[in-house]
Order: structure tokens, then sequence, then C-alpha cells
């Protein structure tokens, strides 16, 4: 059943763009802190400390939502739905950060906001026109472009299975936001971004018995598996400080992209997430060094492009069946 166009009533797009610019800087820092302790900590360790502390100030968030009965909820398999895609999304993501350039990885995941735009069609029923669907075919391209196809595979610094892997992310993530613009309806932000919490608790204590103890990691010379198979440690004093910043950050970005999602349609707001490439540039030069390569440059360039043109043609349509506003009582 087709989910029925938001009225100007409901579509708030000012305060779901000011949520989703937030939560799209919290990303950019947690990518970058998560980049740094992957080095010494196993990943769903990681997850865990993060998501942990992130439960504490949802709940917190959520005591100003209605508190606890808004945790009540018609649909538990479609949350727990979500949740699966959500960890599909950070795990495969995070698993290809340990490997590739910041900006790298940032910039392949962005095919995000373009899965969203196409995939609000079929799931929310929103109305997308050719010149946006362009925009859209120019976006993979930059993407494909991104992938360096004619590359031969030993040429490459990492596997092409990594290379997808953020492409895998954002798909996962593009459907799980379109979720949350359905759940959205009746569940509050903190609701479901303590449903996520939840999940990425329970993966992560399941990584931790099967292979808490490091005894898959000394089997494979893949950074990205012995980053998600290597043993838990307990986290150096100054790393601790960095969990909890971690935690903090997580409440915050399921909170701002949660209620983004719930102000306004997908195919409005999803464009403004191409912010993260930029700061994903900076924090990479900044911490670690890194440039992107000339297909990533062109590739982000072209992606920047089509999401400017989305998002500005939607301003443009809006405005234009926009009702005028009755004249004021003298």
């Amino acid at each position: 059943m087709k989910v029925p166009l938001m009225t100007s009533a409901t579509n708030r797009a000012g305060p779901a763009i000011a949520f989703v610019l937030f939560g799209v800087l919290c990303i950019s820092l947690n990518d970058m802190l998560i980049k740094q302790l992957s080095s010494g900590y196993p990943l769903h360790q990681i997850v865990f400390f993060r998501s942990f502390i992130a439960l504490f100030f949802s709940l917190v968030f959520l005591q100003f939502e209605g508190g606890f009965a808004a945790l009540r909820t018609d649909h538990p398999l479609l949350h727990v739905l979500r949740g699966i895609l959500v960890v599909i999304a950070n795990m495969s993501y995070f698993l290809a950060l340990a490997v590739l350039p910041l900006a790298d990885a940032t910039a392949l995941f962005f095919v995000a906001p373009l899965f969203i735009t196409l995939l609000s069609i079929p799931i929310l029923g929103e109305k997308v026109g050719p010149l946006r669907l362009g925009a859209v075919l120019v976006g993979f391209i930059g993407v494909i472009i991104m992938q360096r196809p004619w590359h031969p595979t030993d040429a490459l610094e990492v596997s092409r299975i990594v290379l997808l892997l953020p492409v895998l992310s954002a798909l996962a993530y593009a459907l799980n936001q379109l979720m949350t613009r359905k759940l959205g309806v009746k569940a509050p932000a903190s609701a479901l971004a303590i449903y996520i919490q939840v999940t990425f608790i329970i993966v992560s204590l399941g990584f931790y018995v099967v292979a808490g103890d490091g005894r898959y990691s000394a089997s494979t010379t893949n950074p990205s598996l012995e980053f998600l198979l290597r043993a838990w440690v307990w986290p150096a004093p100054n790393d601790q400080w960095v969990l909890l910043g971690m935690g903090l950050n997580g409440a915050l970005i399921g909170y701002s992209l949660s209620q983004a999602y719930r102000l306004a349609d997908a195919a409005t707001i999803a464009p403004i997430e191409y912010v993260g490439l930029p700061l994903a540039v900076f924090w990479g030069y900044i911490v670690f060094n890194e440039l992107p390569v000339w297909e990533v440059w062109t590739g982000i360039a072209l992606i920047l492009a089509s999401g400017l043109f989305v998002f500005f043609r939607e301003r443009i349509k809006a405005k234009r069946i926009a009702p005028r506003p009755l004249p004021r009582p003298h």
C-alpha cells in the first residue's frame, strides 16, 4: 500500500534539513574516530561500547518524547528488519573504512541518497520526474568511476569486494531511511534510535560470544576481516573518553536522522547528506594525511552536482505547488 504524499502541514523541510545537517556532521566525526580506533580494537567491541552509551542518552531523549510508553509499537517485525538493515549498513561500511581512505569510503557510500530517491518511488509513492532521474543517473556514473572498473584487480590498493562494501552499506542505509519515513509517523525519533541501539548491542554480543577471544583473527591476512574478528581488549584510558564521546555522538546521529526523515519526504532531504563528502575529505587530510585520487575527485564532483540538482529541483517544485496563503484579516 502506498503512503500518501505529505501535506504542507506535515512536510517541515526547514527543521528536517537542520536535523540532517547536524546528523551528517556527527557521522563524519564518528567515521574519523572509528578509523582511528580500527588499528587497536575489534569492530564489534567499538560498536558495543558506542551503542551501550548511546542507548543511555537515547533513553534520556525518550523522556521528552512521551516516556517509555512511546516504545510500544504496532510494527515490531518492521522495527526488527530496520535494525538489521542498520547493522548491515554500519558493519559493511566500517569494514571498508578500516582499509580505504576516509574520503574514498564516504564517496562510495554516497550512492545512498541516489538509492533513496529511486526507492522512494515504489516504497513511499513519491513522484520523481525525468530530470531528477537523469541527475540520479549522473550520480551513479560517478560511483562507477570511483570503482575504477578499467583497472586490473592487482593494480588496486584493495580488493573489489572492499570497494563494493560501501555500496552495500548504502543500499541497506537507503532502505532503512525509507522505513524510518514510514514508521516515523507514529514512532518518536528517540524510540526509533533506541530500537537501533538495542539491535547493535545484541549483534555485538553475538560476535563477542563467537569470536571475542580472537580465535579466528590469526587465520586471516585480510585487514577488514582482522578488524572484525580481533580479540576484545580493555580500552586505554584516553580511548575510554573517545568511546564515551562516540556513544553520545551515536545517540545524536540516531535521533537527528530519524527526526529528519520523520519531518520531510525522503527525496527532499536525502541530497543534503552530500555535505558529508567535503567533511570526509577534510578529516581525511587533517587527521590521516589522505587526499583522493583523480577518479574519486571526479566521482565526488558528479554526485555533488547531481545531488544539488535534485535538491534545487525539488525545492522549485515544492514552491510551485504550495498553496497561496490567505490574506490576513484587517
